[in-house]
């Protein structure tokens, strides 16, 4: 488990609300993150991206406005890969089964094309980070995914691209999970961080096999025990954790 502990107050009340779900500061190589934990197998993971009429959500509050007509609630969220100008996913993207985008295996512009990437899918009582290459062989049935880049862990090594001393420095989020797929960690850096720094802080400290980055620039977090709802431009895809309204 993350192993800087939150006040016990504001840790109860994220038990109450969200079950496996743990929000907490943590400090790492002198730079301060905060850091959620979810377990795949009891919490109801979601991805989000359009509106009933089609129009993209862009907001944490609009997504909890359409959970709303289920009634339900978002109890924690973070905008989950890269998207066009039009918010449309970059690469792979699947929600409740339904494929919107295809994978994109190959190299391009931009930190989505700094290969290898990820995808990160959501199956029955598990989540995993999947090398994209790896992803296609493997060619797992998820219930939702996201593709985005570049992947931040490989199986336990970080992305050979990264340079300790990079000089590209931004507030980054991304998530990490477990080899059996229960435990799923994000992080979005509270200061800016360079790519080897935030790779680090999930193989090293968080103790995770696989990580995938998500974005930087626009990275936010919806926890509210912490009293963080993070607002900015309008996000492409929102990955969140569900829970009956009460």
């Amino acid at each position: 488990m993350i192993r800087v502990l939150l006040s016990t107050a504001a840790l109860c009340l994220l038990a109450h609300d969200a079950g496996a779900v743990e929000c907490e500061p943590v400090t790492f190589q002198d730079t301060r993150y905060t850091v959620c934990e979810v377990d795949a197998a009891t919490e109801a993971l979601e991805l989000f991206l359009y509106d009933e009429g089609g129009a993209p959500l862009g907001q944490f509050s609009e997504v909890d406005r359409k959970l709303a007509a289920r009634q339900q609630k978002l109890v924690f969220a973070m905008n989950a890969g890269m998207y066009h100008d039009n918010r449309a996913p970059v690469g792979h993207y699947v929600e409740d089964g339904q494929e919107i985008m295809r994978v994109i295996d190959t190299a391009g512009p931009g930190n989505f094309g700094l290969l290898p990437n990820g995808v990160f899918c959501l199956r029955e009582d598990r989540a995993d980070v999947f090398e994209t290459l790896a992803f296609l062989q493997a060619q797992p049935e998820c219930r939702d995914a996201t593709q985005s880049g570049p992947m931040l862990v490989i199986d336990g090594a970080l992305h050979p691209r990264f340079l300790e001393d990079g000089t590209s420095e931004f507030i980054r989020n991304g998530v990490g999970t477990s080899s059996d797929g229960r435990r799923v960690v994000f992080a979005i850096s509270d200061e800016p961080v360079n790519f080897h720094s935030f790779g680090l802080l999930f193989r090293d400290h968080l103790d995770l096999p696989n990580a995938l980055y998500f974005d930087g620039k626009v990275s936010r977090l919806y926890a509210p025990a912490l009293g963080r709802s993070d607002f900015g431009f309008n996000l492409g895809p929102i990955v969140g954790v569900v829970t009956p309204a009460e």
